[in-house]
């Protein structure tokens, strides 16, 4: 049985300084929400494995000693049977998502996580129906990190995506200039482009794992699509329109899927879980 993964952080793991220093046979307790999760909801018991990661590419293997129910306060007690660290990506798979109505955006964070997309940014596209402002862009931002978290647990992987804040088309376009200047590249759907998305040249991965890997960023648009102003904005600061496939996807579904070409073209999915 595939272990099940937790998410450790200072703040729920003990002893103090745990999670950068524990090493194997050391003894620790996750509590918080994600030890209530492992004693109460996951009902893990003493002799289980389970995988504890940081969200930045530390993970450690781990063998359940003893199950605490206190309620609130339950705590799983663990000994580090293994301690990896995970390579930096070499690519960095993006995905920018307008924001849609429903949970459609929420979707598509989900499924995106799941390929191995490393940053997620919300786009307040022209033609958006839901609208992020004031306290909702917090809130919304919050939601979807936290998507992307649980998706990640789900995946079983050791990063978690980072969920950038809300931006506006003209900060889209700085962004994609600084992509661009970087070695990386943004590509925009369009279903009117006469591009596909398998003929475009991909940035070089970086394997030296140092961080400096190149971002290749997919922009998927409203239900209304993109319009020719923010197409053209996109355009001029060096973004390509590609053509997914022959067929129109929803929001939800369309950039996930361009990340799982885009991964499977680069030769991501032949390297080890991240």
């Amino acid at each position: 049985m595939t272990a099940p993964v937790f998410v450790m952080t200072p703040q729920t793991l003990e002893p103090a300084g745990a999670v950068a220093l524990a090493g194997v046979g050391d003894l620790l307790t996750l509590g918080g929400p994600e030890g209530r999760h492992a004693v109460s909801v996951r009902r893990l018991r003493a002799g289980e494995r389970v995988d504890l990661v940081d969200g930045d590419g530390l993970r450690l293997v781990c063998e359940v000693l003893d199950a605490v129910a206190q309620g609130r306060k339950d705590r799983l007690a663990v000994r580090v049977v293994e301690r990896l660290v995970e390579p930096a990506e070499s690519l960095t798979l993006a995905l920018v998502q307008a924001l849609a109505k429903g949970d459609r955006d929420s979707q598509a964070v989900e499924t995106a996580t799941e390929v191995g997309a490393g940053l997620v940014l919300p786009w307040q596209a022209e033609r958006c129906v839901s609208v992020w402002k004031g306290p909702k862009a917090a809130k919304g931002r919050d939601r979807w990190q936290a998507t992307a978290l649980q998706a990640a647990k789900q995946a079983r992987r050791a990063r978690v995506p980072r969920v950038a804040e809300p931006m506006g088309t003209p900060a889209l376009a700085d962004w994609t200039r600084e992509v661009r200047l970087c070695g990386g590249l943004v590509l925009v759907l369009h279903e009117e482009s006469d591009r596909p998305i398998g003929d475009v040249p991909l940035p070089e991965p970086d394997r030296s794992g140092e961080g400096r890997a190149p971002v290749l960023a997919v922009v998927v648009g409203p239900e209304g699509g993109i319009s020719e102003a923010e197409t053209a904005l996109l355009e001029a600061a060096g973004a390509v329109t590609v053509r997914l496939g022959p067929h129109v996807m929803r929001t939800s579904s369309a950039g996930p899927v361009a990340l799982a070409v885009l991964a499977q073209r680069a030769g991501l999915w032949g390297q080890g879980a991240s």
